[in-house]
């Protein structure tokens, strides 16, 4: 998954204005107690983060 599309996924699922903000400040255990940006930074695959979102936050599978 290419970064846009993940950013796509991500703004479609929690709005624009909101994507960013959840991204920074919000920590999962599902990425090891990393926020998005952190996993991403480290060298988590995009696709990867977005499995560990959608589980996080129960993302209807229709939109995964």
């Amino acid at each position: 998954m290419r970064l846009t599309v993940f950013w796509e996924r991500m703004a479609d699922h929690f709005g624009a204005g909101y994507a960013d903000t959840f991204a920074r400040d919000h920590v999962m255990s599902e990425l090891d107690g990393r926020t998005v940006h952190e996993a991403l930074d480290a060298g988590w695959e995009a696709k990867d983060v977005w499995r560990a979102v959608c589980v996080s936050m129960g993302v209807p599978p229709e939109n995964r």
